[in-house]
Parts: C-alpha cells; structure tokens; sequence
C-alpha cells in the first residue's frame, strides 16, 4: 500500500503546485497541457481531489505510529 500513498501524494503535490500557478500567475497548467474542462483534464482534478481525501487517512496513520 506504500506505493498508493506515494502515488496519491506525488499527485496532490502536482495539484498543489497548480493551485499555487494559479494564485500567483493565474496560469492553471493542467488546463493549459489537456484543455480547458476537456474530459481528460477533468479526470486529472477529480484524481487529484480523489487523492486528497484518501490521504486525510493519513493524519490516524501517523497518530498510530508514534504511539
């Protein structure tokens, strides 16, 4: 299950340097790379939001491992 969590996190890490192009520049690189709200750029943001609350199990994840 490693390699999910890494996966899942390289991508929100993806989505979040997009956000960041976003507030900044205003330049939204998914959107400028597969089109603007085509399919496959539509599946992109719902695989990276889909990633982020997946890893919200992250946070009991750590809590059970420090203990």
């Amino acid at each position: 299950m490693k390699w999910f969590d890494n996966t899942a996190l390289t991508l929100v890490i993806i989505g979040a340097v997009n956000w960041l192009l976003v507030g900044i520049f205003r330049f939204d690189l998914v959107a400028f790379l597969f089109g603007n709200l085509s399919w496959l750029s539509r599946i992109i943001y719902t695989l990276v939001g889909l990633c982020g609350l997946y890893l919200i199990s992250l946070y009991g994840r750590i809590n059970n491992d420090s203990e």
